[in-house]
């Protein structure tokens, strides 16, 4: 069985650069998984800011994680003996049937009270199931839960952060 790969949300990042202790021992038991650390990009912009320490936080964090197909981020896969494996998930962006999916979740997932649809945290759903066996590190495991509720998809763990 192969490992599951890590997919962060926006809470899970937030946690890394405020140095939670939990985030950042989850995030360092991760630094040699086959597959480094699923960020997308709307994650990323969900928590950037120009301020410094932040800056410097998330800057560590990245060079450990992959931005699937943003042209300055290290690659999916590690290197191993025989080579670097592709990830065809990473190495292809969203198709039509996707965004559809997303659509769908959005409108018929049962969030919990006085939550609103989140286009971010559906893709960051719909991401871990295209990758198979993965694991959601989210600060909001409710909402995400419930987009995969929607979704269909049993390989896919949730871990609360």
């Amino acid at each position: 069985m192969s490992p599951r790969v890590p997919v962060y949300d926006t809470g899970m990042l937030i946690a890394l650069a405020d140095r939670k202790a939990k985030a950042v021992l989850l995030h360092q038991k991760l630094r040699d998984a086959p597959h480094r650390a699923v960020v997308l990009g709307p994650v990323l912009a969900q928590v950037w800011r120009p301020r410094p320490a932040l800056v410097h936080a998330l800057s560590g964090v990245l060079r450990d994680c992959t931005v699937p197909r943003a042209r300055s981020s290290p690659p999916p896969m590690r290197a191993t003996a025989a080579g670097r494996p592709e990830c065809v998930a990473c190495a292809t962006g969203p198709d039509l049937d996707d965004w559809r999916r997303m659509g769908t979740a959005l409108g018929e997932a049962s969030l919990p009270p006085k939550k609103r649809p989140d286009a971010v945290d559906a893709w960051v759903a719909l991401t871990a199931v295209r990758h198979g066996g993965a694991v959601v590190f989210t600060s909001d495991p409710a909402d995400v839960t419930a987009y995969l509720d929607v979704l269909g998809t049993p390989d896919v763990h949730v871990v609360p952060v």
